[in-house]
């Protein structure tokens, strides 16, 4: 039996979407660095060297999200009409917290933009705040919903949250 995903020696290909609907299609990722207090605090405080840290790593999510078709190997290139991503200081983790929207008009989903967005926004955060504290700890990236699609709606159940 033949997959789609593998031609016929087996290797991977792209996934032919040429007869899949043009729908809305929207995607939501999450996830959250850890850091030390010290860390926090200095990225609450404007402290860190390399500037602001929750600014840089919202544009450093947007532009990867843009970029995910460079990135991932057989992911589709998409003409995204919606990128937001948003850093927010959490002081319960210490730490920060990343979420993605991402939204287009297309015949493929758009979850590996939203995922990657949140990955690059985290590693820039990471990067930013390294001189400070090497031990912080990248977690919690995940799908949250989707929406589009021959599929239909996906949401995170509340049981995964």
């Amino acid at each position: 039996m033949k997959l789609s995903h593998v031609d016929a020696a087996g290797r991977p290909r792209m996934v032919d979407v040429g007869e899949k609907p043009v729908t809305t299609r929207t995607a939501v990722a999450e996830g959250a660095v850890q850091m030390s207090p010290e860390a926090f605090r200095l990225v609450a405080e404007h402290g860190i060297a390399k500037g602001d840290v929750l600014a840089v790593s919202e544009i450093a999510g947007t532009l990867a999200a843009k970029r995910t078709a460079e990135l991932i190997p057989l992911c589709h290139p998409l003409g995204l009409d919606h990128i937001e991503v948003a850093a927010t200081l959490d002081d319960a983790l210490p730490g920060i917290r990343v979420r993605a929207v991402t939204k287009a008009v297309a015949r493929t989903g758009v979850e590996m933009e939203a995922l990657t967005a949140v990955t690059v926004a985290l590693l820039t955060a990471y990067d930013m705040v390294k001189a400070v504290d090497r031990g912080m700890e990248i977690h919690g990236v995940r799908l949250v919903e989707k929406t589009g699609g021959v599929r239909g709606d996906w949401h995170r159940s509340r049981a995964d949250a």
